[in-house]
C-alpha cells in the first residue's frame, strides 16, 4: 500500500510516494526544474496563479509515475502540504477570480493594524492569539476594498491546501488549523471570530465546510484519476500549511518540542499546550495538526521571510549555478567573513521586526579583499543571525528547546550554515531525511485510518546525524552582537 503526498511550495511543488508498511519514500520528484515565478505588480506585492499550481501537481504526479518505481494504482491516500497564509478566491463555479496573494506580500499590513487597535489588542491577543496583521483575513479586506467588483462574487475563502483538494476532488473544505493560520479563528469560544467577521465585514457562508486536518477532505474524481493514473475514489485525507506539517514530518507533535525549517523563509515551530501569543506579535500562535478544543496543541511560529531567498538571490547575481559551489567556496571562508555582514531581509515586511520593512543589507565590503565566497558565507551567517534574533522573542515567551529537529534539505544541506545556526543558537540539531511531501504521506495515512495514531507512522523514523555545538559559540556570539547593532541602526 501507497501514499501520496503533495507539497505545494512557493517556488516548486514537491511530491513524493511513501511506501506505508515501512514508512519509507519510494520517490520524490518537484517540478518545474527552474524556481516558479513571485509577481510582483508593486514593491511588497507577492502573487502567485493557483491554477499553475494545479498544473504543475498535475505534471509532478507524472513525473513521479513515469520513473517506473511504484503502481500508481497502489496509491491509497493523498495528503498536502502547503504555502501558508495564501488568499485563493474562487466564483459560483469554483473559478478563481484572482491570483492569490501569498504569505510574502506586504499590501494589507495597516488594514490589519487597523482592525488589531479596533478590535482592541487585549481581545485580539487573548482570542484571535495573534494581530490580524498581513494575514489572510487582512488580504481579503483588500480585496475587499480595493476590488469590489471581484469580492462580491467570492462564494468560497480558500487557502492554497483547499483550492488543491478542491481540484482534485471537487469538494471544498478547510479545517481549525488553516483558519486559525488566516486568523480567521476565535480560541477562547472555538468558532469563527465573530470580532474579524464583523469588524471587516464578511460572510461566513464563505467559509468552506470545517473539518478535522486527518479526515476526508474529499475523494479523487474520476477524470482526475485518469488523467493521473490513480485510483478514482481514493481520499484525501490530510491537509496542512507547510510549517505545521513540517514539525509534524519531523514528529513534534508535543508541547515543548521544536522543529526547523530554512528554504525560501525560515522558521522556529515550537509546540506549546497553552493558548500561548506574544504580546507584540513577533512570533505567532496557530493550531498545531492535532489541535483541538479538549487538548490544546498551539503552534509558535517564528518566520523570517528572507532565507533561502536571499541564497537564491546571491547564485542569481553572481552567475553562480550551483548551491553546492556556492556551499563549498564559503567554507574556504573564515568565520566572521573577513569582516563581511548581512541582513537578509529583502522579502516584505518582516513580522518579528514588527511588520518593518528592514530591507536587505551588505556590510563591511573591502573590494580588494572580499570575494563571491565571503558574500555566500556572509548570507549564510547572516541567516542564522536572524534566526537568532527570532529565537530570542522565542525565550522570552517561554519556548526554551534543548534540542531542534530540522529536515536535511535546503540551508541544512549547507555545513556553514548547519554549523553557524548550532553554534549562534547553542542548541544541537538533529537532522533527518524527510520533507514536507514525506509528512503529508504519512498524515494521508493517519487521516485514512491506515495508521491508528502518529507513533505508528513515524514508528521507523531515526535521525540522520546530530550537530552539537562546538566550542566556536563565543566567537559567533560577538559577530552576532555586531549584526544585531547594524540591525538595530536600520529599524530604530
Amino acid at each position: 500500500m501507497l501514499l501520496l503526498g503533495i507539497d505545494i511550495g512557493t517556488s516548486s511543488i514537491k511530491v513524493s510516494v511513501v511506501d506505508a508498511q515501512t514508512q519509507q519514500r519510494i520517490v520524490s520528484v518537484s517540478y518545474p526544474e527552474t524556481e516558479t515565478e513571485i509577481i510582483s505588480k508593486q514593491p511588497g506585492w507577492a502573487e502567485q496563479n493557483p491554477d499553475v499550481w494545479w498544473e504543475h501537481t498535475q505534471l509532478a504526479i507524472q513525473k513521479a509515475n513515469v520513473t517506473g518505481l511504484y503502481n500508481p494504482k497502489e496509491i491509497a491516500a493523498i495528503g498536502i502540504s502547503y504555502q501558508m497564509h495564501g488568499l485563493v478566491i474562487t466564483d459560483k463555479n469554483d473559478q478563481i477570480l484572482r491570483d492569490s496573494i501569498i504569505w510574502c506580500d506586504s499590501r494589507a499590513v495597516e488594514i490589519g493594524n487597523a482592525a488589531f487597535d479596533t478590535i482592541g489588542p487585549s481581545k485580539s491577543l487573548q482570542h484571535l492569539l495573534n494581530s490580524p496583521g498581513n494575514f489572510t483575513a487582512s488580504k481579503l479586506a483588500w480585496v475587499k476594498q480595493n476590488e469590489p467588483q471581484l469580492y462580491h462574487q467570492v462564494k468560497h475563502v480558500m487557502l492554497p491546501g483547499d483550492y488543491i483538494a478542491m481540484k482534485l476532488s471537487g469538494m471544498v473544505t478547510t479545517s481549525i488549523s488553516a483558519l486559525s493560520e488566516g486568523v480567521f479563528w476565535d480560541f477562547v469560544n472555538n468558532e469563527l471570530s465573530k470580532d474579524v467577521f464583523g469588524y471587516y465585514g464578511f460572510n461566513e457562508a464563505s467559509i468552506p465546510e470545517i473539518r478535522n486536518v486527518f479526515a476526508e477532505h474529499g475523494r479523487l474524481s474520476e477524470e482526475v484519476a485518469n488523467k493521473l493514473s490513480l485510483q478514482q475514489g481514493i481520499p484525501v485525507s490530510y491537509k496542512a500549511g507547510d510549517q505545521p506539517n513540517n514539525a509534524f514530518s519531523l514528529n513534534v507533535l508535543e508541547a515543548g518540542e521544536v522543529a526547523a525549517t530554512a528554504g525560501t523563509s525560515g522558521v522556529i515551530y515550537g509546540v506549546s499546550d497553552e493558548l500561548t501569543f506574544d504580546p507584540q506579535s513577533r512570533i505567532n500562535s496557530f493550531a498545531h495538526v492535532n489541535h483541538t478544543a479538549e487538548q490544546k496543541r498551539i503552534g509558535v511560529l517564528l518566520c523570517i521571510n528572507g532565507t533561502g531567498i536571499l541564497n537564491r538571490w546571491m547564485k542569481t547575481i553572481t552567475g553562480n549555478g550551483s548551491y553546492q559551489a556556492m556551499n563549498d567556496a564559503a567554507t574556504a571562508v573564515s568565520i566572521g567573513s573577513d569582516g563581511v555582514f548581512v541582513l537578509p531581509f529583502g522579502n516584505g515586511a518582516e513580522r518579528m521586526l514588527e511588520n518593518k520593512m528592514a530591507g536587505a543589507h551588505i556590510q563591511g565590503l573591502d573590494f580588494n579583499t572580499h570575494t563571491q565566497a565571503h558574500l555566500y558565507r556572509a548570507s549564510q551567517e547572516g541567516i542564522a543571525f536572524a534566526f537568532r534574533y527570532g529565537l530570542d522573542i522565542m525565550r522570552e515567551n517561554k519556548m526554551n528547546p534543548s534540542v531542534i529537529r530540522a529536515g536535511k534539505a535546503n540551508m541544512f544541506l549547507s555545513d556553514v550554515f548547519t554549523k553557524a545556526f548550532v553554534n549562534t543558537l547553542n542548541i544541537p540539531v538533529e537532522l533527518h531525511n524527510c520533507d514536507g511531501s514525506v509528512g503529508a504521506a504519512l498524515g494521508a495515512g493517519i487521516g485514512a485510518g491506515i495508521y491508528k495514531h502518529a507513533k505508528e507512522a513515524f514508528s521507523n523514523t531515526k535521525p540522520l546525524a546530530v550537530i552539537e555545538p562546538d566550542g566556536t559559540g563565543k566567537l559567533y556570539d560577538e559577530l552576532y552582537a555586531e549584526w544585531n547593532t547594524l540591525l538595530s541602526k536600520q529599524i530604530n
